[in-house]
């Protein structure tokens, strides 16, 4: 089973999985939150998603609460905030947890992958960022201080979209 057939639902709770999220296409994954510091990552975010949309690629944002409790907001909150502020339009999964003994299946696999700096394991903080091909493989990790537009993370996603079926 890949990944992206595991149970992930939409914020505003609609039932579906991974692949519902990512539209079968590339996609950057990203643990997200409201009150962290990175949080203005959501408009390098959105600009990456409008970019590159057209050519089989999405941002999917994971919101979750474990750093410090960056993420407290209600379902409603929470898109209200992204959309209001930073004018995001990609999709965005329910709360999740991205480490311990509750972490979401997604994450399971993905985190056997490492960033750039060579980090596998748990999620080291708000904005950690896993490129997915368009079959669910992943393909890259970038650590929560890598900003969206960075060049090795762009070169990343436009290898992806490159192999796009």
């Amino acid at each position: 089973m890949s990944i992206l057939d595991a149970s992930l639902a939409r914020l505003d709770g609609t039932p579906g999985t991974l692949r519902d999220l990512t539209g079968g296409r590339g996609a950057l994954l990203v643990n997200v939150a409201s009150k962290c510091g990175l949080t203005p990552q959501y408009a390098q975010l959105e600009a990456l998603h409008e970019e590159y949309a057209d050519r089989g690629f999405t941002v999917v944002g994971l919101p979750c609460n474990q750093f410090m409790g960056q993420e407290p907001g209600s379902a409603d909150e929470i898109a209200e905030f992204c959309s209001a502020t930073y004018g995001v339009t990609f999709p965005m999964s329910e709360k999740i947890e991205v480490n311990g003994d509750g972490r979401h299946p997604v994450l399971a696999e993905l985190v056997e992958l490492s960033d750039e700096k060579g980090h596998a394991g748990d999620v080291q903080w708000n904005f950690e960022k896993f490129l997915l091909d368009a079959q669910g493989r992943p393909v890259a990790r970038f650590s929560p201080t890598t900003e969206p537009d960075d060049p090795a993370l762009v070169a990343a996603v436009e290898s992806v979209i490159g192999n796009t079926p």
